[in-house]
């Protein structure tokens, strides 16, 4: 069974300064804009005014059964029916979001830089004077690292509303479209074309080699230490459990029965702030919860310690097993053009 993930709190002493260091990653071009996938290529995005930069891979359009079959070990009730879906391309983040990128959000690291460098803030690119207006989460009452470490780490403990108020934010600041993939983004990307429980295969006792659970992590550990997947997208079993940009709903996949692909499905956001899909399971999950088809949808427990009342939208107190990594579509599908969170605190729609 997997451990409580009830961490104790403490006061916020987070390091502000270490957000604005830059790991070492590979030079890329940044930010390329094909217009067809053949041009698509990985990348590093360097976030503007600053020396965080985080790797995207391209994914390719395709087609898949999503979901899994109805003989497949642990399998879910709300894994099923399959059925084929295509996907358009788009490229995903290597890793998760880690805090170095979060917290130039979510603690106005950008514009404390600004502040100390004089920038005059009425004469900025348009690109930041955007992404300046997008409102930031509030101060969490508690570490939400939880002590489980900062550099490098993915950012936990985050909601589905502050995990798409960062992506507003990002694409405001680069001027590219960068978002929470789909449900089925996800999963497509995760099988990276095949069709075993894990991209691997069928053992589980091969995790060892690509993923952090729990039989081999007690936290969430740092970015890109296990062995990618064959698109190149590491993590992408374990650690953290990651948002999708889909509202959970058991049986959704029944609508889609049938022998026609469904291109680009999804359950849009509305509102209310539960229940949302997490997909991949974490260091806290056994190994069949980090099965590609697994299901997960969030729920109140995620935040009992949570003293406000009401709850913050921003900040999930008891997910530290939670994360999310971000992908950017070659064409926005029409359906999902100016998609945004709608929730609004206490407007009773939990």
């Amino acid at each position: 069974m997997s451990r409580s993930t009830h961490a104790p709190t403490r006061a916020v002493a987070l390091a502000l300064a270490l957000a604005l260091g830059c790991s070492a990653r590979p030079a890329a071009a940044q930010a390329p804009a094909p217009k067809t996938e053949a041009e698509m290529k990985p990348y590093t995005q360097e976030i503007p005014g600053t020396e965080v930069k985080f790797d995207l891979v391209p994914i390719p359009g395709g087609q898949f059964v999503m979901g899994s079959p109805e003989d497949e070990a642990d399998r879910g009730e709300d894994e099923g029916p399959q059925h084929p879906v295509s996907i358009a391309p788009f490229w995903m983040g290597t890793h998760e979001v880690t805090w170095d990128e979060y917290d130039l959000f979510c603690f106005s690291l950008d514009l404390k830089k600004k502040a100390r460098d004089g920038v005059d803030l009425k004469n900025q690119a348009e690109t930041e004077m955007k992404a300046d207006a997008v409102t930031r989460p509030t101060p969490p009452y508690a570490d939400m690292t939880f002590g489980y470490g900062h550099r490098n780490q993915p950012a936990i403990c985050i909601t589905h509303h502050s995990a798409m108020e960062y992506c507003r934010w990002l694409s405001e600041k680069t001027g590219q479209l960068y978002r929470l993939p789909t449900e089925a983004e996800w999963e497509y990307a995760c099988r990276a074309g095949t069709k075993t429980p894990y991209f691997f295969g069928d053992d589980p006792e091969k995790l060892e080699e690509y993923a952090w659970y729990v039989e081999n992590a007690e936290k969430p550990m740092p970015i890109g230490k296990k062995k990618p997947n064959p698109w190149g997208l590491f993590d992408i079993h374990g650690n953290v459990a990651e948002w999708c940009l889909d509202h959970y709903e058991p049986d959704f996949y029944k609508q889609f029965a049938g022998d026609k692909p469904t291109p680009g499905p999804f359950n849009a956001p509305t509102a209310k702030e539960y229940s949302y899909v997490v997909r991949g399971g974490s260091w806290d999950d056994d190994a069949d919860k980090l099965r590609s088809a697994a299901r997960r949808g969030s729920d109140l427990e995620w935040s009992v310690q949570d003293p406000q009342r009401p709850q913050s939208i921003w900040w999930h107190t008891d997910a530290t097993f939670v994360g999310f990594r971000i992908v950017r579509p070659l064409a926005e599908q029409e359906s999902l053009k100016g998609m945004k969170s709608l929730v609004v605190k206490g407007k009773g729609t939990r």
